[in-house]
């Protein structure tokens, strides 16, 4: 709402605002940047590193980002620097999609394979994000 008014979170945000930054230009465009660096980053680490057996590149970066992600918000990093480096870079890194693509894959032709690489890779993303925000706290 114009002038500050309307609903806000714990923290004292407008909900829908980084760290109570409004949207406008710059946020968007942080964003994209981010994403610039981040999504060729991850095609870059899947090509060395995934495998028809286990797709270890989309491992890396999920928990990888995951792990960047912690720590960003242990750092209580806000306002564009999170636009940037959280939506946009950390989000152009990580991939549920190609998770969830490879994840049936390997289900389809192992469903115990499968199994682990979804349980191998929601584990180590939350305990990765865990010692990010330790770090970062």
């Amino acid at each position: 709402m114009p002038g500050g008014g309307g609903a806000r979170t714990p923290r004292g945000r407008r909900p829908g605002c980084y760290g109570g930054v409004p949207g406008g230009v710059v946020t968007p465009v942080l964003v994209a940047l981010g994403a610039a660096v981040g999504a060729p980053l991850r095609w870059w680490v899947g090509q060395r590193l995934d495998r028809p057996a286990l797709p270890w590149g989309t491992f890396a970066v999920n928990v990888a980002g995951s792990f960047v992600l912690g720590l960003l918000a242990g750092l209580a990093v806000e306002g564009h620097a999170l636009a940037l480096l959280g939506t946009g870079f950390c989000g152009g890194l990580t991939t549920y999609s190609s998770f969830a693509v490879q994840t049936a894959t390997l289900g389809r032709e192992d469903a115990g394979a499968g199994a682990r690489y979804a349980v191998l890779t929601v584990v180590a993303g939350l305990a990765a994000c865990w010692v990010g925000f330790v770090l970062g706290a």
